[in-house]
C-alpha cells in the first residue's frame, strides 16, 4: 500500500532532565531489568539484531527488534509491527537530558489491535508523560 506523506504522523516526543549519569540512565533504559521497572517487563538486550518481547499486560507480548545501540548515548528499537522507540540521552551540565521517540505513526494505519493510531498515538503520547516521571523516579531525578 501507498503512502503519501499527508498520512504519517508526527512522532511522539517526551523529553525529561534527569539528575543522574549517564551510566545510571542507560541502564535503565537498556537493561531489561531497569526497562522493566519504569516502562514494561520486557527480555531486553541491547544488542543490535537482539529479538524480544515487551510484557504488554492485556494486550499480550508485543515483538520488539534492537536496530541501534550506541552507549550510552541511543538505543532504538522496533516495536510491533510499526512503531520505533529510541530512548536518547545528551549530558548538560552533570544532568542527562533524556528523549524518547516513539514513532511509526500513520493516519489510515490501525494497530494490531484494530485501533486506529490517531486514537491509539493520543493515548500513548498521555502515557509517556507518566512514563518519563517513573524513569525519572527510578533514577533519582
Amino acid at each position: 500500500m501507498e503512502h503519501n506523506a499527508n498520512s504519517t504522523l508526527p512522532d511522539i516526543r517526551h523529553t525529561i532532565l534527569l539528575h543522574a549519569t549517564a551510566e545510571k540512565v542507560w541502564e535503565a533504559v537498556a537493561t531489561a531489568e531497569g526497562l522493566s521497572s519504569w516502562f514494561m517487563p520486557n527480555d531486553l538486550k541491547p544488542v543490535v539484531g537482539h529479538e524480544f518481547h515487551l510484557q504488554a499486560g492485556p494486550f499480550g507480548e508485543s515483538p520488539c527488534k534492537v536496530t541501534l545501540v550506541d552507549p550510552p548515548n541511543k538505543l532504538s528499537f522496533n516495536w510491533g509491527k510499526d512503531w520505533t522507540l529510541t530512548f536518547e540521552l545528551v549530558e548538560i551540565e552533570g544532568q542527562i537530558e533524556f528523549t524518547v521517540i516513539h514513532g511509526g505513526w500513520t493516519a489510515d494505519h490501525v494497530t494490531e489491535f484494530g485501533e486506529p493510531h490517531t486514537i491509539v498515538r493520543d493515548r500513548m503520547d498521555q502515557g509517556w508523560g507518566g512514563l518519563v516521571n517513573k524513569l525519572s523516579a527510578y533514577v533519582g531525578g
